[in-house]
Formats: C-alpha cells, structure tokens, sequence
C-alpha cells in the first residue's frame, strides 16, 4: 500500500490524456505545454565541448557550473532587471519543477500553507501536497487576474509563501506590475516569502512581464524560477534554476545533494549555448507562435455561445469555460473520442465547478493548428448543440 501522503496527490493529468490520445490514433493535441522547435544549434555545438572534457563525465558542482552560473546572471540582469548581490544566490536545476520543489521544501514543515492562486498549475499543487503541506487556494477574477485583497485575507500564521506564476499557466494571463509588486510587499511585510514561476517569460503578446526580484530590496524574500524548457525547447534537457535568498541556499543545497547530485552537465553545457543563442533564435519562434494564436483566436470567436474566452496575453494557452453540465473530463474524453482532438481538463487546475478546458497551442505548426482548432469548434458545436 502506498503512502498516505501520496494518496492525497492527484494523478498527473499529461500521461492520463496521452493514454486516451494513444487509443485514438490520429488525435491533434492541443493539451501538453510545449513548442514544437528544437533547441539553437549552438545548444547542440555545446555537446562537443562537453564531451572534449573527461572530467565532465564525473559529479560536477551541486548548484551549477561556473560557466552557466555567469550566464544566468548576465541574462538575469538584461532581461529581468535582477542583479546578484551578496544576499543572493542562484541554483541551476533539472527543470523548474524541480526548482519549485527546492523552494517548499527550503522554507517549509509539515502543516505549513502555501496560497496558490487558482486556476493553478497543477504540478505545484501536487508538490505542495507531496511535502504533507497545505495548498490555500485563492480564486483569481473572471479574467484570470489577481484578488490582492483576497490573497491577503488568506494569510494565516501557518502562512510561509505565496505563489504567482506570470505569464500564467494554464490561463494565459499576465499579471500586471502594479499587481505583482502588491504581492511582493505583502510578502515583505509578513515575513513570508514570494514564489515567482516565470517560465514564460518571453511569451507574451501585447502585454509587458514584470519580474517580482527585481524590486529594490526583494532579495531576502523573494525566490524566482526559470526554464530553458520553453523558449529554447529545451523541454527533456531538464534544466532550469531559481533565483533565492542566500541563507536558503544551503537548505537547498541539501535537497538537491539528495535528489539529483548536480544537474545534468551535458544539458548544461547545452544551457550554455542557449543563452549564447539569446533573443535572436526565440524571438522568430515566438513570432511564428502568435500567428498560432491569432487562429485559434479567431476560431474560438466564432463560437461565443458555446464558451467564454477569457483575455490571454502570455504563455500558449486558452482557459476557456464551456457553457454546459458536463464535467471537463467528460468533455475531453468525448472531443478524443468522437472528434479527434485533445485537451486539458479545467478540474486538474483546481476548478472544481463549471466546465474549463485548457486549449494549448505552443506546439503547433499553423497547418496542424487551423485543423486541430478546426476539430475543436465542430466538436464543441456538435456536442453541445445536438446533444
């Protein structure tokens, strides 16, 4: 029999939907959130360099490379506007849920709360349930934007972090600047400390991002997280890191000792190239993404009887709600099986009431996109307008 703690986690919701993809040979997804590109060619140059190393081939430094550290930090300055002070420290680790998991269990005990934000990302909720932590959920507005006051209501003296994610997953939205740096001095101001998830950093349309470590003086109480995952499809290269105050840094250290020994160096060394490739490889990506959009936009318009489509700026991602009594897995299971089209159901992002699915379209080439979406609003019509 298996631990109660891990009973009370959900199952994850990606190999549940692949299962049923795999049964139906022919199904467009619209429901994993990834790109559809290969990482830069200067990503897969960096393997020569690797593999020119013998001592490359044995452990290498828990937190990083040297190399990949000084990277970080000159990205972290040009794009984000955060700069490393003696307070604070970077860790590079196997993708930015494992960089999440380092956080709560950094500043966590059993029983403590962690408020997310909903609709959630659901692997945060899994891990906050996994460390025998409590997740306080806080309802998001009908447009997906945060309810500061109803953040700070949920403070409790269990209360050790609250967690943003913007641009947000699974709804697209972006937080504003005013909004973020609410949190942030909430964060302050009760000695808990702000979770930042920025893995779509670059992956906005119209909107600005804000990055929370960047206000003056956040250091100490603001942990921040990346990836290579997205920008750079990066996403089974694992690598990503957090942005942290420096006395968790050896708590870290610990949990990661224990965990994975040190991220994985061959997939830093490709990190390294990566970020030499910079803006000018994800940028013409990104532009090929918004053309995705666009469709997808453009289709989901034509049906505003069936589904509300609130406003999405960032990520690659519609929240969209169904206007019917089926419950959201109910409605996926019948899209796979009667229409050949895949997405993610609303009840694994903690929407328990109403009907939501999640429409992902990063991974998407636009002939593929103007069928699947195609799929999508015939399936919608048929079901819920035949019955």
């Amino acid at each position: 029999m298996s631990a109660l703690r891990m009973q009370a986690v959900q199952l994850p919701i990606i190999p549940v939907v692949g299962e049923l993809i795999r049964k139906y040979p022919g199904t467009i997804s619209l429901g994993q959130g990834i790109v559809d590109y290969p990482p830069p060619p200067q990503a897969i140059a960096q393997i020569t360099q690797f593999l020119s190393q013998s001592a490359n081939h044995k452990y290498q430094a828990v937190e990083g490379i040297a190399e990949l550290q000084s990277a970080i930090a000159v990205k972290l300055e040009a794009d984000n506007g955060i700069f490393l002070n003696p307070h604070s420290r970077v860790v590079v680790t196997a993708g930015s849920n494992m960089a999440f998991m380092n956080a709560v269990l950094a500043i966590t005990d059993p029983g403590d709360e962690i408020i997310l934000q909903t609709p959630y990302y659901f692997n945060h909720e899994m891990a906050i349930v996994m460390t025998s932590c409590r997740a306080v959920l806080v309802p998001t507005d009908d447009k997906y934007q945060l309810q500061t006051d109803a953040i700070r209501a949920a403070i409790t003296e269990k209360t050790r972090a609250i967690v943003t994610v913007s641009p947000n997953n699974p709804t697209g939205a972006v937080y504003s600047e005013a909004a973020l740096r609410a949190v942030n001095e909430m964060c302050r101001s009760h000695n808990l400390y702000h979770i930042t998830d920025e893995a779509y950093e670059y992956f906005t349309y119209g909107a600005d991002h804000f990055s929370p470590g960047s206000i003056l003086e956040s250091g100490k109480h603001t942990i921040s997280i990346y990836t290579l995952s997205k920008a750079y499809g990066f996403a089974s290269w694992r690598i990503g890191y957090l942005v942290l105050p420096k006395h968790l840094s050896e708590s870290v250290r610990k949990i990661q000792d224990t965990i994975v020994i040190c991220p994985p160096v061959i997939s830093q060394y490709a990190a390294l190239g990566a970020l030499e490739a910079g803006a000018s490889f994800y940028q013409e990506k990104l532009a090929a993404i918004a053309q995705v959009r666009e469709i997808v936009l453009q289709e989901l318009d034509r049906i505003p009887h069936l589904c509300t489509v609130p406003p999405a700026k960032g990520a690659f991602y519609f929240l969209i709600k169904v206007h019917t009594d089926l419950t959201s897995m109910e409605l996926v299971e019948r899209l796979i099986r009667e229409h050949g089209v895949a997405t993610l159901p609303g009840s694994t992002f903690g929407l328990e009431s109403g009907c939501y699915l999640r429409v992902a379209y990063g991974a998407l080439q636009k002939e593929t996109a103007i069928v699947g979406i195609g799929r999508l609003v015939q399936g919608l019509k048929t079901i819920l307008e035949k019955g």
